[in-house]
Parts: C-alpha cells; sequence; structure tokens
C-alpha cells in the first residue's frame, strides 16, 4: 500500500528535530452542502531541522517515531516569509 503524502504549513520549529504542520483540507457538509475548511495539525520528523515557521512542506506518511509523530518532511515546497 502506497503511503500518504500531505502538503501543509510549518506553523511551530520550536522543538529539536520536529515541526508542526498544519494541513488544509477542504469538505462538503453532508446536508447543507456548504464547503468547510478542515484544519489538522501533525508533528513531522525534521532530520536537518531547516524548517522554519511559515515554510510550506510536502510530508509522507512513516512509521511511528514517537508517541505523537507519525510523519517526516519529504521536501520544502517553498519558503516562508518568516
Amino acid at each position: 500500500m502506497p503511503k500518504k503524502i500531505s502538503t501543509g504549513q510549518v506553523i511551530s520549529d520550536k522543538m529539536n528535530k520536529t515541526v508542526v504542520v498544519a494541513v488544509t483540507r477542504l469538505t462538503q457538509h453532508p446536508v447543507y452542502k456548504k464547503t468547510i475548511k478542515e484544519i489538522s495539525k501533525f508533528k513531522a520528523h525534521d532530520e536537518t531541522d531547516e524548517c522554519k515557521k511559515g515554510d510550506t512542506v510536502s510530508l509522507i506518511e512513516s512509521r511511528p517515531l514517537s508517541k505523537d509523530k507519525r510523519w517526516k518532511v519529504l521536501k520544502i515546497v517553498r519558503r516562508g516569509s518568516e
């Protein structure tokens, strides 16, 4: 089974070799059909510690690395302004 890949924005880089990434997706309400923005926050492993707050990164699913970390930073798509 292929691993999931997601794209999101780094919202915290204060931990050592870990970043918190907010992944935004649009879903439709089942009854009212309104488009809703849903945000999921994932902790991701950043081995080189080069991601900064505001960067857009690509994540790939991995084995459990700690209690909360289940993702790794695949690449930095775009550097942030900060």
